[in-house]
């Protein structure tokens, strides 16, 4: 069974701007797709793995918030190499990494305000 969450658009104002937030802070290079409702770029994907995919993406009715729902980005590595890199590339940190659970069972987690003003989160299990 794959979990319930498919795919997940992170709004930006300035596309470029958002794109190297991203691949400066994961280590990571994004997909550039030619989408109609905008630019669009996809983190990387492995169609074969449970959990859902995203993108980037400025457009009409897209707008970044700090507010609603809180996307959590899992990360096979220690959250503080990503943190490391948050403020220098135009972001906030809100949480820095923190028990996941009362001792830590459901791994770590932190909090983020991306370069367009997005409320995100990370996930890791180191």
């Amino acid at each position: 069974m794959r979990n319930t969450m498919y795919w997940v658009e992170i709004p930006a104002k300035n596309f470029d701007r958002a794109k190297t937030f991203y691949e400066t802070i994961f280590g990571i290079e994004m997909r550039l797709i030619p989408m109609p409702r905008g630019k669009y770029a996809t983190f990387p994907l492995d169609p074969a793995a449970l959990g859902a995919g995203g993108a980037i993406v400025e457009g009409d009715g897209y707008e970044p918030s700090a507010k609603g729902a809180i996307i959590y980005m899992d990360r096979e590595e220690d959250l503080s190499i990503p943190l490391a890199k948050i403020e220098a590339a135009g972001g906030q940190i809100l949480l820095p990494k923190s028990k996941n659970g009362a001792n830590g069972e459901f791994g770590f987690i932190a909090q983020f305000i991306d370069s367009e003003g997005n409320r995100m989160g990370l996930h890791s299990n180191i």
